[in-house]
């Protein structure tokens, strides 16, 4: 990519398909199942993966079709500013929407793809799938070790 910081000065609307996938830092927090609140509107992340999320990696196993796959799949590219918010506080399209930088952990800034595991900002390892989970039950598992 020769724009080094690109997401310093280009809006998100208009990054090339290499840029956007760039911005990705594999965290897998997007893939988790969340509750929102009724009355305050607050989002709650459960430690309970989308059946596509590979607990080991922390990466989807089927990326390029998990649109298809999995109904609600949230398509980051096409969430509208308001719709960021149930994005994590970490999260590179949430913090480039908002005028932020990206943190000195992520593979862009630092150069060190492997550094976003060692900075604990993964849900690799830490989660379960929801293909064994009674979604009932979905209350049980909120967590608060998700910056938001």
């Amino acid at each position: 990519m020769s724009d080094v910081g690109f997401w310093r000065h280009k809006p998100l609307s208009t990054l090339s398909n290499d840029e956007w996938e760039s911005l990705c830092d594999g965290c897998g927090k997007c893939c988790l199942n969340k509750l929102q609140d009724e009355d305050t509107g607050d989002v709650h992340y459960t430690n309970v993966a989308c059946r596509l999320l590979d607990n080991k990696t922390g990466r989807c196993c089927d990326y390029s079709h998990r649109h298809e796959r999995v109904s609600d799949c949230l398509n980051i590219r096409e969430m509208t500013p308001e719709q960021l918010h149930w994005l994590p506080a970490t999260c590179a399209y949430r913090l480039v929407s908002e005028g932020e930088d990206l943190p000195e952990w992520h593979y862009l800034v630092s150069g060190r793809p492997a550094l976003v595991h060692k900075a604990t900002c993964t849900v690799r390892n830490r989660v379960v799938s929801e293909a064994d989970v009674d979604p009932a039950t979905l209350e049980d598992y909120i967590i608060r070790w998700i910056d938001r």
